[in-house]
């Protein structure tokens, strides 16, 4: 309900200053006297409109990419989490259970610390940042006694590697923010093209109206996807913490599991 209310906030406002100044406009000049601009006034809101169609795609594809490739980084973390730990397994009990609680603290640091921390300028834990070194460290003790835990001893830490990445991916695209200068642009065309509309005299104000409310309306609805879209840890369409969540709860003890599924049932 939030995310319909401010969309129709944007659409609303921007309807009312697109169909009040065209009001103005009529009070000041005639329908007459602007009929005679419509075909200059035609060609140049084609050329404008296309212009600013075109950078507004564009814009949208870019966001759109942004976005995505914040999930997938999200996703991409979630699934080295697991990977390292089912490649844990293959170690003694000792071992992999010190590895695991550093793992485990990890994950809560990220959900519950790091997930706020983005939002306020893509910051990072220094809760998570000081589990994610005690894994590393963790992992560099470890002394492969047979051939296979030393390819399994390779392989975590290829995980291990991964998973750093994965996290300096996500904190790096929740810093990335469309600059101010282009925002100036969007506002200011799309402003431009919808008051474009009042240099057409039309005999009906109601049909002129009803085409530039049409138009103010579709600009600020993609212009509030856009803003929403860029900001892919914050608003509406936000990337969840639910996959690094789901790693977090299949790390749980196997009876911790069974009580979980006790009271769910409960």
């Amino acid at each position: 309900m939030r995310t319909f209310g401010l969309i129709f906030l944007a659409v609303a406002t921007s309807i009312a200053l697109g169909v009040g100044g065209l009001y103005a406009v009529r009070v000041v000049a005639s329908p007459v006297w602007l009929h005679a601009n419509n075909e200059v006034a035609g060609n140049y809101l084609q050329t404008l409109g296309t212009i600013y169609a075109v950078l507004l795609a564009f814009v949208v594809y870019a966001v759109w990419q942004q976005h995505n490739e914040a999930r997938d980084a999200v996703e991409s973390e979630a699934n080295e989490v697991s990977g390292v730990d089912r490649i844990l397994q293959g170690f003694p009990d000792p071992v992999r259970g010190h590895v695991r609680d550093h793992l485990r603290a990890y994950v809560q640091a990220v959900v519950v610390e790091e997930w706020s921390s983005m939002i306020r300028g893509g910051l990072a834990s220094r809760s998570a940042e000081r589990a994610l070194e005690q894994i590393y460290l963790s992992l560099q003790a470890m002394e492969p006694g047979t051939p296979r835990e030393e390819v399994l001893f390779s392989e975590a830490l290829a995980r291990f590697n991964d998973l750093a990445n994965a996290r300096t991916h996500r904190l790096l695209s929740s810093r990335l923010r469309l600059p101010t200068s282009m925002w100036v642009l969007l506002v200011a065309d799309g402003s431009i093209t919808v008051a474009s509309m009042w240099l057409f005299g039309l005999e009906s104000f109601l049909a002129q109206a009803l085409m530039t409310a049409a138009l103010a309306g579709s600009v600020a609805f993609v212009l509030y996807l856009t803003a929403d879209l860029a900001t892919p840890f914050w608003g509406d369409w936000i990337v969840t913490s639910d996959p690094i969540r789901a790693a977090l709860e299949q790390r749980l003890d196997p009876q911790d599991q069974k009580g979980a599924q006790r009271e769910a049932a409960s």
